[in-house]
């Protein structure tokens, strides 16, 4: 009895597997990572440094710590996503043909992520304070999304750059590359040279 019983199951088991039914398969929808981002509050930055801005309370800003940095170097650092805005200031001494060549240098700064880029867009602002900037957005996987440089022609040469030291795709980075230039437009239109 128990072997009859036991055929039966097998038999309706491999009929069932064998059956012509078509499956239906339906893809999985896309996942991105979450990411909890906070609400835009600013600080001042405190530093003796010849310029002055506002920059988010979620960051710090530390010296630059590169062999190359210049005295008045630093970086935003925002430790909860991995990431940065890395400040330069030069100090061009009323010298045209100085301010030239930083302006040349952050252009070729720029252009360096053309083979990784799917484009490059370089846009001109005004911030709030009247200061002129000149802001390159760099599409694709680099690890630098948005740069940018303002000076006052005269003394004051500022380049910043947002940067991402890590493999993840820009497109799963996207919301916060928002976050962050959100931040960098918010530290321009409160940049006050002293």
């Amino acid at each position: 009895m128990y072997k009859k019983i036991l055929l039966f199951s097998v038999i309706c088991i491999i009929s069932a597997a064998c059956s012509k039914k078509e499956a239906s398969y339906v893809p999985k929808p896309k996942g991105f990572n979450r990411v909890d981002l906070p609400p835009h509050t600013y600080q001042k930055l405190t530093q003796e440094h010849p310029y002055t801005f506002e920059f988010s309370k979620y960051a710090e800003a530390v010296p630059d710590t590169f062999a190359t940095a210049g005295k008045h170097w630093i970086f935003i650092n925002y430790p909860q996503f991995k990431a940065n805005i890395q400040i330069t200031y030069k100090d061009v001494g009323n010298n045209p043909a100085l301010l030239k060549a930083y302006i040349d240098d952050s252009y070729k700064l720029a252009s360096k992520h053309q083979i990784r880029a799917s484009a490059i867009q370089e846009q001109r602002v005004l911030s709030r304070t009247g200061k002129t900037a000149i802001l390159f957005k760099i599409e694709g996987d680099v690890p630098s999304p948005y740069q940018f440089y303002t000076t006052d022609s005269t003394k004051h040469f500022m380049r910043g750059a947002i940067y991402f030291p890590t493999a993840t795709k820009n497109d799963s980075l996207a919301p916060v590359i928002d976050y962050l230039q959100k931040d960098m437009i918010q530290l321009l239109n409160t940049l006050n040279w002293r």
